[in-house]
């Protein structure tokens, strides 16, 4: 009969193992499944899959020299796509896009802004700052950048269009998802 007990005893504790474990298995593919993302693993842009490539553009600065992507540097690139006669909603995107640049601290250098115009003279300017001419060269490959408003948008060091950030986006966003991708080497 002890035998009997221990057998028993032996076998139930085996199960409750194999329950835990693939129970376990079970809700991690459950989540996985239905979408849900840990918190840290989420972006505050959208996504663009697949990355639109904007290497064939080559952008010009205001003053007619070549923006060249120069993928070994490893920069990054905010590009704000303002729209023409843009006014306050411009200075105010552009006054979030610098502290933004601020916030960077080190990485700073690692980062061009590059704004489509004329940057508004009444916002203090970003160090790594390029006001590109905006001939629809590089507009043309930024999805929805002609929606209304003054989208921001992510460009990896290759010259590839990775997120977009909607008008009147949060700038906590953008340098969350800067600083996650300044990490990547």
């Amino acid at each position: 009969m002890n035998d009997t007990q221990t057998r028993n005893r032996n076998r139930t504790a085996l199960i409750l193992i194999a329950v835990l474990f693939f129970g376990s298995m079970a809700v991690a593919g459950l989540l996985r499944f239905s979408g849900w993302k840990p918190e840290g693993m989420k972006n505050h842009g959208e996504l663009l899959q697949p990355a639109v490539d904007a290497r064939a553009s080559v952008p010009r600065d205001i003053d007619g020299a070549d923006y060249l992507w120069n993928p070994e540097a490893r920069t990054w690139r905010i590009v704000v796509a303002a729209p023409t006669g843009c006014g306050t909603e411009c200075a105010e995107v552009a006054r979030q896009v610098e502290l933004v640049w601020e916030l960077f601290n080190k990485d700073a250098d690692r980062v061009h802004v590059l704004w489509l115009g004329r940057w508004p003279e009444a916002v203090k300017r970003p160090g790594t700052l390029f006001e590109i001419a905006d001939d629809g060269g590089l507009r043309g490959h930024l999805p929805q950048a002609d929606a209304g408003g003054a989208p921001v948008y992510v460009l990896d060091p290759n010259g590839f269009v990775v997120l977009r950030y909607a008008p009147g986006f949060d700038p906590g966003g953008l340098r969350k998802d800067m600083v996650k991708l300044l990490k990547l080497r």
